[in-house]
């Protein structure tokens, strides 16, 4: 069991420690896989501030809303219907629904760390000199010509198909900081590309 859970659990309120409520917690991260638990403890042991934009932050919480009352009953009712089937040991669909419900909660846990972690953006502030987070870059790929724009974000709230890519991928890296007539090379699944930046304003 992983005691950095606890410890965050603690921290945040949101379990106290009856005799009861340690045992129930024990017996259930003891049937998680280990992949669910490394995602618990790398989810809680993240202390990094995200940085947020207000429409962005009001998504993770209703996406911790949707978690909580749609789908946290819904795999508590998968759960009960196996278990009423009698014997666990070779119950598949049980073990499916517990690691499921396993998943679920590390995504409510990161999420939950997200926001309590997370920095409003304020757009009015953003420096126009440089690419920054929440900057719009224009580029031109310097080998065919073609032109695009990107908004720099944090990667919760990357949607490349509305342009809007993550500081941590490959062209945010090499964008940020950079300024207008920078050409910058960017290693891509095909290989490498040269883009020009053509303009920067705000997004």
């Amino acid at each position: 069991m992983s005691t950095t859970f606890f410890k965050y659990a603690l921290k945040q309120e949101r379990i106290r420690c009856y005799p009861i409520v340690v045992a129930f917690f024990y017996i259930y991260f003891s049937r998680l896989s280990l992949t669910v638990k490394e995602e618990i403890s790398r989810t809680m042991s993240d202390p990094k501030p995200t940085y947020l934009t207000t429409e962005g932050l009001q998504n993770l919480k209703d996406e911790i809303h949707f978690l909580r009352t749609q789908e946290r009953p819904r795999i508590s009712q998968a759960i009960a219907d196996a278990r009423a089937q009698g014997d666990l040991s070779e119950n598949a669909e049980y073990d499916a629904a517990k690691e499921e419900q396993g998943l679920l909660e590390a995504r409510i846990a990161k999420l939950e760390n997200t926001v309590a972690t997370a920095r409003l953006l304020d757009e009015s502030q953003v420096d126009l000199s440089k690419a920054y987070i929440l900057s719009t870059v224009s580029v031109k790929n310097t080998a065919n010509g073609m032109k695009q724009a990107y908004t720099l974000v944090s990667e919760q709230e990357a949607d490349f198909t509305a342009g809007k890519i993550s500081i941590t991928s490959p062209i945010g890296k090499g964008l940020l900081g950079k300024t207008v007539g920078d050409k910058i090379d960017i290693k891509v699944p095909a290989g490498k590309v040269t883009l020009e930046i053509l303009d920067i304003s705000r997004s």
